[in-house]
């Protein structure tokens, strides 16, 4: 039996509007599912983010610090090693915030590589912060000075209550970081695995190199030719190492000392010499390495050049003048480290000549 027109205009108005509010509700359910999946398991998605990072140091800021810490319930199933950065500060060489950046994306790193196939690798988690995009965050981590580390454990339900690592912990760069993260976590970092100095590439192209150059090579050691056989070199070497020992330099390159500071009171000026025996500039080294320099070659020119020379007149004026430049640049040594230290170092004389 045929339905009416009316009755069926009446049925497919209603099936029209109950297909449109079936279609208006399916994203908002969709998206309510998700979100609900989300903050079930914020250890999955720090695993994503973690993945898409090249370093495997997770880019955080004052959003993604709510989500992954201060609105999830403890104990959280993860503790966060938070790096703090500021990009305006990359230039301060006494900071070294890159080499100490690096260094933490190395240990994240190693971390993930040594323990890709472990349940650990969701246990802990590497991130770090940058000040311009994440103020408040700094504020709620009373972060005041870099370099800063800190460490969140599942249990820390104040962010000002988590541990700053110290700067002890930052003394042997990602091995002692390592330390510190091992002994807050019971986790195991693993070696540490840092790149070669020379990739694949460069060695096969060192080693045609060496190969095409090895026959000209053998050629010249036989002849007596190479730079080797040359005093000049040996004597410039030398001078050389005297002044490296003197000056202090394998002292600023361990610790990476810079050469100079901009003056505290008066930013526009330069600090080459600081006032205290436990900090030592590179300008400092270089200056008191000059000096023992020129002491050193003026003795070796009055014990082999100048005894050489006929005219005792000569050799006379011209040890004097050494003399005189070698009292000279002791004093300004021993002045510097007077200045320095605080301790007077006065000549003794006989209780006779007084």
């Amino acid at each position: 039996m045929a339905i009416p027109s009316k009755s069926s205009h009446l049925l497919l108005l209603l099936l029209l509007t109950l297909t449109l509010i079936l279609h208006s509700f399916a994203p908002f359910n969709a998206s309510a599912d998700s979100d609900s999946d989300s903050e079930s398991d914020p250890a999955a998605e720090l695993l994503a983010l973690q993945a898409r990072s090249k370093s495997g140091v997770i880019r955080l800021d004052d959003h993604s610090i709510k989500r992954f810490l201060t609105s999830v319930k403890t104990p959280r199933p993860y503790s966060v090693l938070i790096f703090f950065d500021a990009a305006q500060l990359h230039d301060k060489q006494e900071l070294r915030l890159q080499d100490l950046h690096s260094e933490f994306s190395l240990l994240a790193s190693s971390f993930i590589s040594n323990n890709k196939d472990s349940p650990s690798k969701s246990k802990l988690f590497f991130c770090d912060i940058e000040f311009k995009n994440s103020q408040s965050t700094f504020a709620q981590f009373g972060v005041e000075s870099l370099p800063h580390i800190r460490f969140v454990n599942p249990n820390d339900r104040t962010l000002k209550g988590s541990e700053q690592m110290g700067q002890g912990d930052l003394s042997r760069l990602a091995e002692s970081m390592a330390e510190f993260v091992e002994s807050r976590t019971k986790l195991t970092i693993g070696p540490i695995q840092r790149p070669p100095m020379f990739s694949n590439k460069q060695l096969i192209i060192f080693g045609i190199g060496l190969l095409i150059w090895a026959p000209f090579a053998v050629k010249k050691i036989l002849l007596g030719q190479t730079i080797l056989h040359d005093p000049k070199i040996w004597l410039g070497f030398s001078v050389f190492v005297y002044f490296f020992s003197v000056s202090g330099a394998m002292h600023n390159i361990i610790r990476k000392m810079p050469m100079f500071l901009a003056d505290r009171n008066d930013p526009s000026r330069l600090t080459f010499f600081y006032q205290g025996s436990g900090m030592q500039l590179g300008a400092e080294g270089f200056a008191v390495g000059f000096l023992y320099t020129i002491v050193g070659l003026l003795l070796a020119f009055m014990t082999r050049i100048l005894v050489t020379v006929k005219s005792v007149t000569t050799q006379r004026i011209v040890m004097i003048l050494a003399l005189f430049v070698s009292f000279w640049a002791v004093k300004k040594v021993v002045y510097l480290d007077n200045w320095k230290t605080g301790y007077g170092i006065h000549a003794y004389w006989p209780s006779s000549w007084k």
